[in-house]
Formats: structure tokens, sequence, C-alpha cells
């Protein structure tokens, strides 16, 4: 179904899983999209799929960010920042440059795409940031201090722009368990660890990437109109519920 009022999106992460299911459900829906990803290949293809321009380039790289800026457009509707690590290791094994990447890819990142949006942002109508955090941010979970840490961030980032970007632009943020994408494939790719992981739920499956952008494409929406500030959990109970045995 075509949109009734048509936003220009753009995403962070746009052909990773989380990023291109939303990609194609926003092009679905007839929203113009601009596309950030660090395989121009994959970038081109999702584009011709969806209509979508796009920036090729890596978040750990400042001078992207202005790049974006230029080549998005002079109006934007909504940013999603959907680009993140799974570093998962012992406290003990973990270097200083490692954890000061996954805070760099996930929090200094986000901060940094909102920053150079900010005027396109400022010239919507109805503006609108999405973050992705994790249950890890809230929960705690072995072997996760720096990714924890830095979803953590991502949740305090989501606070603060929130209240200093109102009541013109809103920002939420949404925090999923496990999920079915490509970042994940270590720890999905065996069947037995994945089933052992999904009983830990209580809905008893691991996420898949529509999953989250389906609330996604609704927090970009003018239907969310009067959320802004909220860390939402796409992950089938685990964070607040018991599984059952």
């Amino acid at each position: 179904m075509a949109a009734a009022d048509p936003s220009h999106i753009l995403i962070y992460g746009g052909t990773g899983g989380i990023g291109s299911a939303l990609a194609r459900r926003l092009a679905a829906e007839g929203h113009r999209l601009h596309l950030v990803g660090r395989d121009a290949d994959r970038l081109a293809g999702l584009a011709a799929a969806t209509g979508a321009t796009w920036t090729a380039g890596d978040v750990r790289d400042a001078a992207l960010f202005e790049r974006v800026s230029e080549e998005a457009g002079t109006t934007i509707d909504g940013l999603a920042y959907l680009v993140g690590t799974i570093n998962l290791k012992p406290l003990g094994r973990i270097g200083a440059e490692e954890a000061l990447d996954d805070f760099r890819v996930n929090a200094l990142g986000a901060m940094l795409a909102v920053k150079a949006a900010l005027p396109a942002l400022k010239r919507s109508s109805a503006a609108s940031v999405l973050l992705v955090s994790s249950i890890a941010a809230r929960q705690g979970f072995s072997a996760h201090a720096s990714v924890g840490m830095a979803k953590a961030a991502v949740e305090g980032l989501t606070l603060s722009l929130a209240a200093e970007l109102a009541p013109r632009i809103r920002v939420n943020c949404i925090a999923p368990s496990l999920v079915r994408t490509p970042l994940a494939a270590p720890l999905t790719q065996s069947e037995s660890m994945a089933a052992a992981i999904a009983q830990l739920h209580p809905m008893q499956r691991l996420g898949e990437a529509e999953d989250v952008a389906s609330l996604a494409a609704f927090l970009l929406s003018p239907e969310a109109a009067w959320m802004t500030g909220q860390v939402i959990g796409v992950d089938g109970g685990r964070s607040t519920l018991r599984a059952k045995g």
C-alpha cells in the first residue's frame, strides 16, 4: 500500500539484516530512502530494488557523516541508525581498542549521524530519529561487558536527544534480543545453538529482522507522533519474563 504522505528516510546500516528489511518495507509504502552502508555493491543492489539513493562508507570514519548530509538531501523526515556490533568476550580478553571500537560504532556513530543530519531533520514538519540498543544494556549477560556498555550509552543518548530536540524531533530506541541477521550469524548458524538460545525466550524462538523492522517503521511514522524518549524491547519477552521450565 502506498504511503498517503511519503517521507524521506535516512537509514544507516541499510544493507544489514534489519536495515534492509526496514528499507524494503518503507519502499513498499512509497517512502523515499537514502541508504548508508560499507558495501557499495550491496547498496547498489538494494537501491535498485527500492529506488533509494545511497552513500558507501564506514561509520568509524568521522568524515562520512558530513558526506551523507550532503548526499541525502536538504530535508529528512526520519533517521534510523541501525549499525551495531556483537563483540562477546569475557572481561579479561577485551582490549581497550576493541571496547573503543564498540563504543565508536554503536554510540558515537549514532550521535554523529544525528548531529550531521540535524539541519535537514529540522526542516521536516514531523521528524523522527530511531536508534537501536540491546537487552544487554539492561540485563546482565556473561561476556557482554563491551557491547553492553556501548548499548547502554545508546539508551542514554536516546533520552538526552529526546529531551533536547523536543518538540520538533522525536527520538526513540528499540532494544532487541538475538535476531537472525548476518551480524548474528556466529550465534545462529549452528541450529543446535540457535535452538538452545531460542528456548531462553518465553516466545520460544529467535527474532527475525522483520520483527524489529515493523516496529521501526511505526516509530518513524506520524502514527507514533506522541512517542519520544522511549526504549522499547522487541525480545520475545526475554528481558521481563522467565521462560517455562
